[in-house]
């Protein structure tokens, strides 16, 4: 995943509309029970690896809202895992294809990212 929105964000969802994988939902169409704020779909996120800074990041007006997360890659199946089970992920489960997790579906992350930053939820800067 690589991006997470945090409480500060104030549901304008100028985020929704500019990411490239539609990976971000409104508050109303998260997967999350009682969702109060615009969600990033793990399982979809691809940090806009292509770009200088991810679209979210460029469209959100809050600052602090968006956050570095773990990547979404094998190493940290248990993490995103673990979340679907605590409530802070809903991962997708497709019909055919199974659950979307990291081990059967890794996304591509900004690997100059220090884990630290990651764990520790560091807003993006750019």
């Amino acid at each position: 995943m690589a991006v997470m929105i945090t409480d500060l964000c104030i549901n304008c969802d100028s985020c929704v509309d500019e990411c490239p994988a539609t990976a971000i939902v409104g508050a109303d169409d998260s997967p999350l029970e009682n969702a109060e704020f615009t969600y990033v779909k793990p399982e979809k996120c691809i940090e806009c690896v292509d770009s200088s800074v991810p679209k979210c990041f460029d469209a959100c007006p809050t600052e602090g809202a968006i956050v570095w997360d773990m990547p979404y890659t094998a190493e940290f199946n248990t993490y995103y895992m673990d979340g679907n089970d605590n409530g802070t992920y809903k991962i997708r489960i497709h019909k055919k294809k199974g659950i979307f997790s990291p081990e059967a579906q890794p996304r591509p992350f900004r690997d100059t990212i220090d884990m630290n930053d990651r764990a520790s939820h560091t807003p993006l800067d750019f």
